[in-house]
């Protein structure tokens, strides 16, 4: 291919969206990624991209918001350009509220959430119907929001890879970087930045998944005892994901999986004989600051960073691809403060 005018190094969904922002202005990309597309957290199976609760208002929960409104065009352009599923809906999310207190705070909310979604969500509460795919609820009452919204990670992640390459983007396993690099590369990435720095400045955090052999294929998400419950179209169901800061192997399941499948089989019944057709495990990458970091490399002058979207990465790509061009292409910062990389050294 001709120059390229930007090399991300890391192929899930930070690097990609990096990639992908940068390819639709005119740069010539190349990602670079000895394991492939989607070889890491990306490639996972659950797949939720859930608001922040819409109280004690930030600039974290702002982006997240605004990136959660992009994806409703986002996705469906992924999806356009390539031919390929990305399994993005926003079809919602339900609640139970487990007593009095839970109502109380769930409804004092609501009323944050008209302030602060304005007309572009709503986060209701809401009286269970006994239909089939509800969590049972101890007071009747339910949160069901419109903001919440379900993706494959796995899917989507090859989807973007192919709207890259369809945009002229390179793909490989090994290259020599050219023009402006970014570093999208995970825990791994992470750990490499730490080794270097005065004190850490973040982690992998080990998550692991299950898909049940279920159909609920346009139904709301759920978050029920602490757990996602993702019905993706073609018939399965995610459930996870546990959080584990201590890890011996990264990619292996265990004992704490088999415990989320039976706390989200007894948090919906009507999955209890639903079979398990795929366990899955892998690290995520957290920040200190809990934040994404985005920024000037610390340690590799006049190189970037795009890195730490723990639970919430899919859910802020779409944005986070477009501040990272606006650094990369434009030398503008268009990210919050919060978000910057110095936070974190």
């Amino acid at each position: 291919m001709a120059t390229v005018d930007v090399t991300v190094y890391g192929a899930g969904i930070f690097g990609l969206s990096v990639a992908f922002a940068c390819a639709k202005r005119g740069a010539k990309t190349r990602v670079i990624d000895p394991n492939e597309v989607a070889g890491g957290a990306s490639g996972g199976i659950v797949g939720a991209l859930a608001p922040h609760v819409p109280e004690n208002w930030n600039a974290k929960k702002q982006f997240q918001l605004d990136s959660l409104l992009i994806a409703r065009d986002f996705w469906p352009d992924v999806e356009a350009r390539t031919g390929l599923p990305t399994g993005y809906s926003r079809s919602g999310r339900l609640q139970p509220l487990a007593d009095g207190a839970a109502v109380s705070l769930a409804r004092q909310r609501a009323m944050s959430a008209t302030e602060l979604w304005k007309d572009q969500a709503q986060w209701n509460v809401v009286a269970a119907t006994a239909s089939g795919w509800e969590p049972p609820s101890a007071t009747g009452l339910l949160v069901k929001d419109t903001l919440s919204a379900l993706i494959h990670p796995r899917l989507a992640t090859q989807a973007l890879a192919r709207a890259v390459q369809n945009l002229k983007g390179e793909i490989c396993a090994e290259a020599k970087p050219e023009g402006q690099v970014v570093w999208a590369t995970g825990w791994a990435g992470l750990s490499e930045m730490s080794q270097d720095a005065p004190r850490q400045i973040g982690n992998g955090v080990k998550g692991q998944a299950a898909l049940l052999d279920f159909d609920a294929s346009g139904a709301p998400q759920l978050f029920a005892d602490t757990l996602h419950i993702i019905p993706h179209r073609g018939g399965t169901v995610a459930v996870g994901s546990t959080s584990e800061r201590e890890f011996d192997k990264p990619n292996v399941t265990d004992d704490a999986l088999e415990d989320v499948i039976a706390r989200a089989k007894a948090a919906m019944p009507i999955l209890s004989d639903a079979p398990v057709i795929e366990r899955w495990a892998g690290v995520r990458p957290r920040s200190r600051s809990r934040a994404p970091m985005l920024g000037e490399h610390p340690q590799r002058k006049g190189e970037f960073v795009a890195n730490g979207g723990f639970k919430i990465g899919f859910g802020m790509a779409p944005k986070v691809g477009e501040v990272m061009a606006d650094l990369v292409l434009e030398k503008r910062v268009t990210y919050p403060d919060d978000f910057d990389i110095s936070r974190n050294l």
